[in-house]
């Protein structure tokens, strides 16, 4: 049985005699038609590639940069940089403020003005002079009280053995002497005749032992010894001319020196 051509059909179908096809060229229309189903086909895979191509570049822009460049592979990484092991940095703790602490404001020292110094005449004040007599003579100064008590009442002439009158004499000082707290200093004069003889070579020794034997007498009677100091002077210090015996008698003294 013979095929009907899609010619013959479609002349067949419209009411016409179909056209014999001397030379046999059907086949040159199926062809036809394949290419040209083939070339849309190719032109619909395009499009749709260069919308994917589109998409893809699009995509990229949004996504992180490549870990790789071109200056990354050729970078040569100094010696141990593989071995070193890259330390996150550290959090930042915001300090938190400090407490306030109120200070308490510092006392304030009040400094007392020291109370004034004791004149002479407060001094002389406080000592009981009524009972001392007239052998013992009061001198005052700026800076202290002396008791002057004549060496002819105390001592035999060129000893320093307290005689009895002398004890007298002391005796009475002792309570004016107890009444304060100050210092005492005992001080030993002579005159300038020289004396020379095995116990005092000279006036040094004298008026010296003299000033120590009434330390001695202070202390035996309750003076306290850290109160007490004992000097000799000789002849250093007169009081009157040394040319008259009476000047001599003046200057052959011993005087108890009270320091305020």
């Amino acid at each position: 049985m013979t095929a009907i051509t899609r010619n013959q059909a479609a002349a067949i179908a419209s009411g016409t005699l179909p056209v014999e096809d001397p030379g046999g060229e059907t086949w040159m229309m199926t062809y036809l038609d394949m290419m040209t189903l083939l070339l849309v086909m190719t032109m619909a895979m395009l499009a749709l590639a260069g919308k994917s191509h589109e998409l893809a570049r699009h995509s990229a822009k949004l996504t992180v940069a490549p870990v790789f460049s071109a200056k990354s592979l050729t970078s040569i990484d100094p010696p141990g940089a593989l071995l070193r092991v890259h330390q996150a940095p550290a959090p930042v703790v915001e300090a938190e403020p400090a407490p306030v602490v109120a200070v308490e404001p510092e006392p304030v020292t009040v400094v007392e003005p020291e109370p004034p110094k004791p004149t002479t005449q407060d001094l002389l004040n406080e000592l009981p002079l009524d009972k001392l007599g007239n052998d013992i003579e009061v001198v005052t100064n700026d800076s202290s009280v002396s008791f002057r008590i004549s060496s002819e009442i105390l001592f035999p002439s060129g000893q320093s053995d307290l005689s009895l009158g002398g004890l007298a004499v002391l005796r009475k000082l002792i309570p004016v002497l107890d009444s304060v707290p100050h210092k005492i200093i005992v001080a030993g004069h002579t005159d300038p005749q020289d004396i020379r003889n095995s116990r005092f070579p000279s006036n040094w020794e004298l008026s010296g032992a003299r000033a120590g034997s009434v330390v001695r007498y202070l202390q035996s009677n309750g003076i306290q010894p850290n109160r007490l100091a004992a000097i000799g002077y000789a002849d250093t210090r007169p009081l009157a001319d040394n040319a008259l015996a009476e000047g001599r008698a003046r200057n052959r003294r011993v005087e108890l020196i009270l320091e305020r």
